[in-house]
């Protein structure tokens, strides 16, 4: 009898403990998707649906890594990179919406934005310490035109009118990146998290009261903070010449290309935006990188919602009017 008493008791307690809910946290996680780390950060009431929610954003950007990376030749954007030259390609409405915005913000900055960049872009290998010598660059850089590239919104095609054309989304998708998973946390009724895909993180809310402190980077000296952000619900991205590079006979070569000489831009070492989508400020990013200090200040104080600071070719910072407006 005092087994059976003890059996049930245990029974009752193990339910008990089934019944009982997930300890509130902070869930992490990261993973290497799109080239770059993908880490995400989110507060949720009950710990498996937290979880559960990051996984939703790596298998997002698992999903749009396959649509739009240019180093997998299975990739939608590398079909039509392979085929656009020779004819209108149909692609999904994504990606076209997507090649459709890029190309807005060439008009925007004045070519300085330009997914064409490929053309010459390609030619590079950081790893392997490999430039095109000037022959080479000048025969490629007539295809670095961002009006080479038709989009059809009816027909839903895109081609390229100069038969070497080559497109890149690297300056823009992993801020979509971000942009589209704090879309999927929210819809799944998470109110904290920050999602960054390298260089481009996008912040959803704040940090349960406190507002998440984001560093800006010493382009020169890793580890080291030369700027400290407090944000809440907003995105911010850099594009810094320290990503993927090498040196040779003292100048710094980049990936960062400026589309009317197909080399590294090279009066900046890195540009931060912020502002309040990351699909923008990822691409502002890149655009001010390519204008420098002055022209993309012009450009960045013109628009209301987005600020940034430089850091020049001396190490010296510039920031954007609004910015003293900051928290």
């Amino acid at each position: 009898m005092y087994r059976d008493v003890l059996n049930r008791t245990i029974a009752a307690l193990f339910l008990v403990t089934l019944a009982l809910p997930s300890q509130a946290m902070w869930i992490r996680s990261q993973e290497a998707i799109m080239g770059t780390r993908i880490q995400v950060e989110l507060w949720h009431s009950d710990e498996v649906s937290g979880r559960t929610a990051a996984s939703a954003v790596m298998e997002e950007m698992h999903r749009l890594d396959r649509l739009m990376s240019s180093y997998r030749s299975d990739s939608e954007l590398s079909q039509v990179n392979l085929n656009a030259g020779r004819g209108p390609v149909t692609v999904s409405a994504e990606l076209l919406t997507l090649i459709a915005r890029a190309l807005e913000f060439s008009d925007v900055t004045d070519g300085a934005f330009d997914i064409t960049y490929a053309s010459v872009g390609h030619m590079y290998d950081f790893r392997q310490k490999v430039k095109p010598d000037e022959q080479t660059l000048l025969r490629a850089l007539p295809a670095v035109d961002y009006h080479h590239v038709q989009v059809d919104d009816e027909n839903r095609t895109v081609r390229f009118i100069h038969p070497k054309v080559r497109i890149d989304l690297g300056g823009i998708a992993k801020g979509y990146a971000a942009e589209r998973s704090v879309e999927i946390l929210r819809r799944q009724g998470i109110e904290h998290a920050l999602v960054s895909a390298g260089g481009d993180t996008r912040i959803l809310g704040d940090r349960r009261g406190r507002s998440w402190n984001v560093g800006v980077r010493d382009p020169r000296q890793e580890g080291r903070v030369i700027a400290m952000l407090p944000l809440a619900d907003e995105a911010i991205s850099t594009s810094g010449d320290y990503e993927r590079y090498f040196e040779e006979d003292g100048t710094r070569y980049h990936h960062i290309i400026k589309p009317t000489t197909g080399k590294p831009a090279g009066s900046v070492r890195s540009v931060t935006v912020i502002g309040p989508d990351a699909t923008s400020t990822d691409a502002l990013s890149t655009s001010l990188f390519v204008l420098g200090v002055s022209k993309g200040l012009t450009l960045v104080d013109s628009l209301p919602e987005y600020e940034a600071v430089f850091v020049d070719h001396d190490g010296d910072l510039s920031y954007s009017d609004g910015f003293a407006r900051l928290p």
